[in-house]
């Protein structure tokens, strides 16, 4: 099994913005990331007028794409339920990662590193804790039960994450 890292928080704490710095960070460091990223908006990866956009919105319930870059499967999901975060792994190809991040599912149990940013909008008693929190990083001092990492410090982060990977293997 891939080790799982959540990088959770409030929207508008900076979740996107540290894994931009992150992953650059960890590919440096010989770590192959792969990444799940969460979102409560309809989104799409495709573009209206593409033919593959077109001959998705026909109806077929899977559509895959490849280039010699990359290749992306879309499945169409309107009467699924949220779909679960292990099944979402289980489409990576292990071979190829090291560590998947997973932006949001702060709910799920796995691995987390909570972020909490003092100008996003939420009191300290609000950061909820549970026992798979390894770690909050945050741009002020905190009193908790798990390390405290400066949000503002990525070789900190970094050198905790892959200090936790090592323990994961």
């Amino acid at each position: 099994m891939i080790p799982l890292l959540a990088i959770a928080a409030w929207s508008g704490t900076g979740k996107t913005t540290l894994l931009k710095k992150l992953i650059p960070e960890l590919c440096a460091k010989g770590i192959r990331p792969g990444l799940i990223k969460h979102t409560h908006h309809n989104m799409d990866v495709d573009k209206p007028g593409k033919d593959s956009y077109e001959l998705r919105k026909a109806g077929t319930a899977q559509t895959l794409v490849a280039s010699r870059q990359r290749w992306a499967l879309m499945t169409e999901t309107p009467e699924e339920e949220e779909l679960d975060l292990a099944f979402l792994v289980s489409r990576m190809d292990a071979s190829k990662l090291d560590l998947v991040l997973v932006e949001g599912f702060k709910h799920e149990v796995v691995a987390k590193i909570l972020l909490f940013r003092q100008d996003a909008g939420h009191p300290v008693n609000e950061l909820t804790i549970d026992e798979h929190t390894i770690a909050v990083a945050s741009d002020i001092t905190l009193n908790v039960d798990v390390p405290v990492l400066d949000l503002n410090n990525l070789p900190e982060i970094v050198a905790f994450i892959v200090a936790w990977l090592e323990t994961e293997e």
